[in-house]
């Protein structure tokens, strides 16, 4: 296998643990909705989706929900009802910070929205190993979509297949093999690790 110089992260259910769920209820909470009505609402049409691809601003994204489930949300409600919902991957950042110590180029790919990077960029040290981010909401496309892997090969700084790229979607990681990342399915740090002493990457 060619050596590798950069390494591409998913963040959820990676980088940290989250909980769409607990973002439903949340926000049915404050509107007197289910979660499942609120699940229906948000990810049974475009509305999240379409916040994550960064065409809605939070306030749009606000305004649209209040439209539908016909309350008024408070922004900094709403914000911390949909973005309380992650944990930390306690066994994943000493991973990182030994591929840092060992020169390697860290890059987020991530589906995410603006308000659920912020949250966890404000309270949590895992993006703080990162070089760049591939964020959805920049790129105008999530994954599986070709635009946002078409990013994250512009930020890698390396051939794609110098590159190793992990997450807990296989449709995901398939997908990032087309493009030339050699790629394997997230399912816990120590897999990971296995994984990266296959391509003697060096973590400690």
């Amino acid at each position: 296998m060619s050596t590798i110089k950069t390494l591409l992260f998913d963040m959820g259910n990676v980088l940290v643990f989250f909980s769409h769920e607990r973002m439903c209820r949340q926000i049915g909470e404050l509107c007197g909705r289910s979660a499942t009505e609120v699940r229906k609402l948000l990810m049974g049409s475009d509305l999240q989706w379409e916040f994550e691809r960064g065409r809605l601003t939070e306030e749009e994204f606000r305004a649209s929900l209040s439209e539908r489930v016909q309350h008024e949300f408070e922004l900094d409600a709403l914000r911390k009802a949909a973005s309380d919902i992650f944990e930390a991957h306690d066994e994943i950042e000493p991973v990182l910070r030994g591929l840092k110590q060992n020169n390697y180029r860290l890059v987020l790919l991530s589906n995410t929205s603006i308000s659920h990077f912020n949250w966890i960029q404000q309270r949590f040290s895992i993006l703080e190993h990162f070089d760049d981010f591939t964020v959805s909401y920049e790129a105008d496309a999530i994954k599986p979509e070709p635009g946002i892997y078409h990013r994250a090969l512009s930020m890698i700084q390396c051939e794609p297949h110098e590159c190793f790229y992990t997450d807990d979607i296989s449709e995901y990681v398939e997908a990032g093999r087309t493009y030339g990342l050699q790629a394997e399915v997230f399912q816990n740090a120590e897999t990971l690790k296995t994984h990266l002493q296959e391509r003697d990457v060096r973590f400690e």
